[in-house]
């Protein structure tokens, strides 16, 4: 069975426990220790190592690493401990102790499921999120190959454009946070449903004309889903197509003019999406992502001076005081693809999507898909964002996919809505 490392956590010291039988490289296995980093090294029972493992002796044998940082920079980043099945190891990554767990795919995917929402949804839901989370995995394996850096884009006097992939990591495969999929061991795969939906789609990818298919998915698409190009390099996949959240072959407006994207963001159009049923919602949220009251429609408000204290930070530019937040592009979705910043002392377009939206917020905005007004309220000139959709909209819409399980389709249904053209194949 193929195995995958998958980076956890990286900290001068990590503290963990091994719970059961494992034989270690060091030559000794304690239930309770500290790896720190002296010398360049790693430090473990008074010896330097270049590297060290555990590897478990049974399939009941288990470890726990301790203040492991989830939700990197987005507004629900906390510590806890999880706990991990399969091979622990550890690495020295820029002069830091780096703990990867080494795991077979299959039981990876059942975190995964369990990690990237609550996981009580139907049994369809869960087939069809098992076969895209497989997909995309094979996926990046594959990209793997043929893009080296992580952060792509470039960088003028007059733009800043950047995309974010997962190719920055070279000494594992995957990492544990929303970067790549949440990944949680099994401090969250408790659900049985979870474990048969992997069994019953076992080594099920998308594919298209012979390659396995980047089966993108976000929380919430806003009522359209958006193209590849606009989020990452500029290319375009046949089976990630802009289309509408809703049943039946119903053609969206032109949503990448601003007319068309302020009256569809400001309007509330029926989707799959759209839903605010609570049993629905509850079976895909996890507790931190219900911090989140509202995806579907939002609203966010600075005063000007907030958001340019807020713009140079994020940015690393001095603007002085923004004066203008223009959309230049938009995506089919009505994602801003292009955004020009206008301060008092300097003037960028700044772009992908995912940049616009870390520029524009302490984590990162819900999406790009928003309108911007500027209004005076008690003498204060202040910026009124008004949003769409939980993330980047490419690919499946976790909650569109939860809602059309809910109704009766199967996973077959949710995977064609999604991935047009895809079709359904081993690995």
């Amino acid at each position: 069975m193929r195995t995958i490392d998958v980076g956890i956590m990286r900290s001068s010291q990590i503290s963990f426990d091994l719970i059961g039988s494992f034989s270690s490289s060091s030559g000794r296995a304690a239930l309770k220790n500290n790896v720190f980093i002296e010398n360049g090294k790693l430090s473990f029972c008074g010896r330097l190592y270049d590297s060290l493992s555990f590897a478990p002796c049974d399939g009941d044998s288990l470890f726990t690493l301790h203040d492991v940082t989830i939700g990197v920079n987005f507004h629900w980043q906390r510590k806890e401990s999880q706990s991990f099945r399969g091979e622990l190891l550890f690495i020295v990554e820029d002069n830091e102790a780096r703990a990867i767990n080494r795991i077979a795919v299959e039981d990876y995917l059942v975190s995964v499921i369990s990690s990237e929402m609550s996981a009580t949804s139907s049994l369809e839901f869960l087939k069809a999120h098992a076969v895209i989370s497989r997909s995309w995995l094979y996926a990046q394996l594959e990209r793997k190959q043929r893009v080296e850096c992580g952060t792509l884009g470039f960088e003028n006097e007059k733009e800043v454009v950047r995309w974010y992939a997962r190719e920055d990591h070279t000494l594992f495969d995957f990492c544990a946070d929303d970067h790549c999929q949440r990944y949680q061991g099994i401090t969250r795969a408790a659900n049985p449903n979870v474990a048969l939906a992997v069994n019953e789609t076992r080594n099920l990818v998308l594919k298209h004309d012979g390659e396995v298919c980047d089966a993108r998915f976000s929380k919430c698409c806003g009522g359209v889903t958006e193209l590849f190009s606009s989020c990452w390099e500029n290319t375009d996949y046949p089976y990630l197509k802009a289309l509408r959240d809703a049943a039946g072959s119903e053609p969206f407006p032109v949503l990448s003019t601003e007319e068309g994207a302020r009256r569809w963001i400001e309007s509330s159009p029926e989707s799959f999406c759209s839903t605010k049923e609570k049993s629905v919602l509850s079976q895909i949220l996890n507790g931190y992502d219900k911090e989140t009251n509202d995806f579907y429609r939002w609203r966010v408000e600075y005063s000007q001076s907030e958001l340019s204290e807020l713009v140079a930070e994020r940015s690393g530019i001095d603007f002085g005081t923004i004066e203008e937040l223009v959309p230049i592009e938009r995506g089919p979705s009505g994602r801003i693809v292009r955004l020009r910043v206008s301060g008092s002392k300097a003037e960028r377009i700044v772009g992908k999507e995912l940049e616009i939206r870390r520029w524009l917020s302490k984590s990162h905005l819900y999406s790009s898909a928003f309108v911007v007004d500027k209004v005076m309220r008690d003498g204060v000139n202040r910026f009124v964002i008004k949003g769409a959709g939980w993330g980047h909209g490419v690919g499946l819409c976790q909650i569109g996919a939860a809602m059309m399980g809910e109704q009766g389709m199967s996973y077959k249904a949710i995977l064609a809505h999604y991935y047009p053209g895809a079709s359904l194949e081993s690995v």
